[in-house]
C-alpha cells in the first residue's frame, strides 16, 4: 500500500496546469488499448530509478498508471529517493481522462 495521499483526478488537472509534470507509467499495452495523455512524459517502470536521475527533486511530479496500485509503489519510490512534491493519480488513467486530460 502506497503511503504518498493518492490526488483526485481534478487535483492533477490543477497541478499539470500549474506546471507539474505529468508521468505514465502504464505499459506500453495499456496504452496501445486505452490509448494516452497528450503532454504526459512515458516512463517505464523498470527505468523509474533512471528517470529520477534526470529531473530536478524540487519538480512536482505526478503519476498515473492503469490502476492506483500501480502507481503508488512508484510515487513511494520517487518520495524516498529526495522528490519533495510527487503524488499519483486515485482511480489513474481512466480517472484522469473522465476529468477532460
Amino acid at each position: 500500500m502506497s503511503h504518498v495521499t493518492p490526488s483526485t483526478a481534478d487535483q492533477a488537472r490543477d497541478r499539470v496546469e500549474r506546471g507539474a509534470l505529468l508521468i505514465d507509467v502504464r505499459s506500453d499495452a495499456g496504452r496501445e488499448a486505452s490509448g494516452v495523455i497528450e503532454g504526459a512524459t512515458v516512463v517505464a517502470k523498470a527505468d523509474v530509478a533512471a528517470f529520477a536521475e534526470t529531473v530536478d527533486k524540487q519538480r512536482e511530479l505526478v503519476i498515473f498508471c492503469g490502476t492506483t496500485a500501480g502507481s503508488g509503489p512508484v510515487a513511494d519510490y520517487l518520495e524516498s529517493n529526495g522528490f519533495t512534491a510527487v503524488s499519483h493519480v486515485d482511480g489513474g488513467f481512466e480517472a484522469l481522462r473522465a476529468e477532460g486530460l
